[in-house]
C-alpha cells in the first residue's frame, strides 16, 4: 500500500493512519488491503475480511468473514 493510499484509506475509514500502517493480518502477519465499499480490511492470504466499526478495525478472527 502506498503512503498516499494509506492516508486516503485512513481519512475515509476514520482510522488513524499510523495505526493502519502497523496493522497486519492476525493469522498470516501479512499486509491488509482496504475495501472501501465494504468498510473492511482484507487479508487475501488468509481469505478473511475484518470489519471496521465506528472507525475501529476489529482484528478478531471470530469477527472476520470468509472471502473467496
Amino acid at each position: 500500500m502506498t503512503e498516499e493510499h494509506k492516508e486516503s484509506v485512513a481519512a475515509t475509514a476514520g482510522v488513524d493512519r499510523k495505526m493502519l500502517e502497523s496493522l497486519v493480518c492476525p493469522v498470516t502477519q501479512k499486509p491488509l488491503d482496504y475495501d472501501r465499499e465494504a468498510g473492511e480490511l482484507v487479508s487475501r492470504a488468509a481469505g478473511l475480511a475484518f470489519p471496521i466499526r465506528d472507525g475501529i478495525p476489529i482484528m478478531l478472527v471470530d469477527e472476520a468473514r470468509e472471502i473467496d
